[in-house]
């Protein structure tokens, strides 16, 4: 079966919102010169983004800053998502688009969506198909020129969406990807993760871009693949890469979070994990399509991926230490 008949049609999602009665295009969020923060619920919390926000400052008002729709996909992670909202929220940027698509929330989510409301373009809390279904339901109402999803227990980096627009200005690439940081509950540590060197060839050894931190074109974005439970991103990576002109932004644009669970971490995702991988080479046909299969197959092929993105990483310096200084510390947390 051809890859392109399992993809959803994004124009009929959209055309049901709309029969629903929702308004297109959904309302960018309010730009303030003094910021959110004052705005945004009250938090006891310290540090980003909960007593901090970007400078609005930073985005000069002669510059035609390009549209970002950022959709988030949710589903019972109250103990996490009003972080990742305020990280959207308070990056203060002048011309955002901001969707949340829950999947009916048991937990606090609904709530929390509630209180941040007046400052979200669009959100729903209401059952639906998957992670990837509720991805493809937020971009059916995306409008912006650049595109990023950022799930429930993940959040951006204070100025990053300010870093993003900075390098996309830059020769407009189809395909942005930063470094992240990394919150590890079990061991309860935050450290830097600087990101890979990022070639077609590479996309088979699994994890080369970190989805957190990934941004793109709108005029490139193609639907989730439903079928997938776990896999959602990889996937479309090998959709949206190839061929592309990429860009490597040396910021950590997002912040990742290792918890029980997440699906990355969750034993119970073990046999998922193995069912979508074997789906999409299926689909994707990469022993008929791909010259390089056997290779990638061999001994050398997972050897020449590790030698390379050491390499890559030691050469690409950055002061991992000014940015891990701006999260609270675990304890603090």
């Amino acid at each position: 079966m051809n890859i392109n008949e399992l993809l959803p049609n994004l124009a009929s999602y959209k055309e049901q919102f709309i029969n629903g009665g929702i308004s297109y295009p959904v309302p960018t969020i309010n730009f303030s010169e003094n910021g959110l923060l004052a705005e945004l619920p009250k938090s006891i919390k310290k540090g980003w983004p909960w007593d901090r926000q970007t400078k609005p400052s930073r985005y000069q008002k002669d510059i035609k800053w390009p549209k970002i729709t950022i959709v988030t996909p949710s589903y019972n992670q109250g103990k996490y998502i009003e972080e990742t909202i305020r990280a959207v929220l308070l990056q203060n940027y002048p011309n955002l688009e901001y969707i949340v698509m829950d999947g009916g929330s048991t937990d606090e989510t609904q709530q929390i969506l509630e209180n941040y409301s007046p400052w979200i373009s669009y959100w729903q809390s209401k059952k639906d198909n998957g992670q990837g279904n509720a991805i493809n339901l937020g971009f059916s109402l995306a409008s912006g020129e650049i595109y990023g999803w950022i799930n429930s227990d993940d959040f951006y980096m204070e100025d990053s969406f300010f870093k993003l627009a900075e390098a996309y200005s830059k020769g407009k690439p189809d395909f942005l990807y930063g470094d992240c940081l990394v919150i590890d509950e079990k061991k309860k540590k935050i450290f830097y993760e600087k990101a890979n060197y990022v070639i077609a060839k590479y996309l088979f050894s699994g994890g080369i871009l970190m989805q957190h931190s990934c941004f793109w074109k709108a005029e490139i974005h193609e639907p989730i693949l439903e079928q997938l439970h776990c896999a959602v991103d990889s996937e479309l990576w090998f959709r949206l890469v190839p061929k592309r002109k990429l860009k490597h932004v040396k910021f950590p644009l997002g912040i990742v979070r290792i918890q029980p669970d997440a699906k990355t971490q969750n034993s119970s995702f073990v046999e998922k994990w193995k069912a979508d991988n074997t789906l999409i080479a299926q689909l994707h046909r990469f022993d008929k399509n791909i010259s390089f299969f056997k290779y990638i197959q061999s001994w050398f092929y997972p050897r020449e991926v590790i030698y390379v993105q050491k390499l890559y990483k030691f050469f690409s310096t950055i002061d991992e230490q000014k940015y891990l200084s701006k999260i609270k510390n675990f304890d603090d947390r």
